[in-house]
């Protein structure tokens, strides 16, 4: 007897509300396993708008954003 022919088997066993629950199982089962389209890279989106960031630049408005930020808080 294949795999299929079991599930059917036993899935002909369950109450209608449970059959339903494993058709919605299933379908969350192929969703997860279709292949993914690649995302798109956001420097390819940015390219035409002559917008550059360096490594500095980040570090800098870290710094900036998070230098008042006190260190020793007591609770």
């Amino acid at each position: 007897m294949t795999i299929s022919e079991q599930v059917l088997e036993k899935l002909r066993d369950l109450p209608l509300e449970k059959q339903t629950e494993v058709l919605d199982f299933v379908d969350y089962l192929n969703e997860k396993n279709r292949a993914r389209k690649p995302r798109r890279s956001l420097l390819g989106l940015w390219s035409d708008l002559d917008f550059h960031v360096t490594e500095e630049d980040i570090a800098e408005a870290r710094r900036e954003m998070w230098g008042d930020f006190p260190r020793d808080l007591k609770l």
